[in-house]
């Protein structure tokens, strides 16, 4: 049986980011896709026009739909655009004692429009952060979930644990480099408490839109095939590696990754 990844996430009317990317990234680890969707977005690569969440009813509607027939062997989520959006998928996930959960919160789109408003932000550390098993946020991310300023390697590391500290035992983080300038290193902290580096190389382009979106989705496509979360977390990085480097060139701003790039 093929293994399936479910996407709890926004859409993206642009195709680079959210389910959108997630979908594309699911199906080139040639894993079977399945979604809920939280909220309609008008958006491109020049930024966010508008922002319409879906009531809370209908997303625990979507889940209960996707857990009874079809069940995920890894769940990403991306976008929760309300406190009780948050709540609503925190029911789902333990209704169906969901496995895998890899959890990216994100608060601020590649352009830097807000995606998440406090109470949101809020929610998401009280009902998501302990049903994940890796948390991904960026820099700016961890700054908010970890209440700590980022500036240095040691800050990171600092954040890390502090985010940490507001998970389940055994649970892992990675925080994102994409940030800072001229690098790519990862942090990752592993569910014992070991802070691990990644290093890659830097990719020159101003077509990042869904970076995000589509690491944490090729975490859990990682996870779903049977790897452990640091091997999952690798592979994904060099996927996304490989999709940045591919620049499709789309859009008059923020454009796309190359989703497809390992078939052209």
């Amino acid at each position: 049986m093929i293994p399936a990844v479910l996407s709890i996430a926004g859409s993206d009317s642009s195709g680079g980011a959210g389910i959108q990317a997630d979908i594309k990234t699911i199906a080139s680890h040639k894993l079977y896709a399945e979604t809920v969707i939280t909220a309609l977005t008008a958006q491109n690569t020049l930024g966010v026009q508008g922002v319409l969440p879906v009531e809370a009813a209908f997303i625990g509607a979507q889940m209960d739909s996707v857990f009874a027939d079809i069940r995920p062997d890894a769940v990403k989520i991306g976008m929760v655009p309300t406190p009780e959006a948050a709540e609503a998928i925190a029911v789902g996930l333990e209704k169906a004692q969901a496995a895998h959960v890899v959890l990216d919160p994100v608060m601020v789109a590649t352009s830097g429009a807000t995606l998440a408003d406090s109470p949101a932000v809020e929610a998401i550390v009280a009902h998501l952060l302990p049903l994940a098993e890796i948390v991904t946020p960026n820099i700016p991310e961890a700054e908010v979930l970890a209440g700590i300023s980022i500036a240095t390697r040691e800050d990171r590391e600092a954040a890390a644990r502090a985010i940490q500290d507001k998970m389940q035992a055994g649970k892992w983080v990675l925080i994102k480099g994409g940030h800072a300038a001229d690098t790519a290193d990862d942090l990752l902290l592993t569910e014992h408490g070991r802070c691990v580096w990644l290093h890659h190389k830097f990719i020159d382009t101003p077509n990042t839109h869904g970076t995000g979106c589509t690491l944490s989705s090729a975490i859990a496509c990682g996870l779903a095939s049977g790897f452990d979360v640091q091997a999952s977390v690798s592979k994904a990085k060099q996927y996304v590696t490989g999709a940045l480097e591919c620049d499709p060139g789309m859009g008059r701003g923020c454009g796309p990754l190359d989703h497809m790039w390992e078939y052209r």
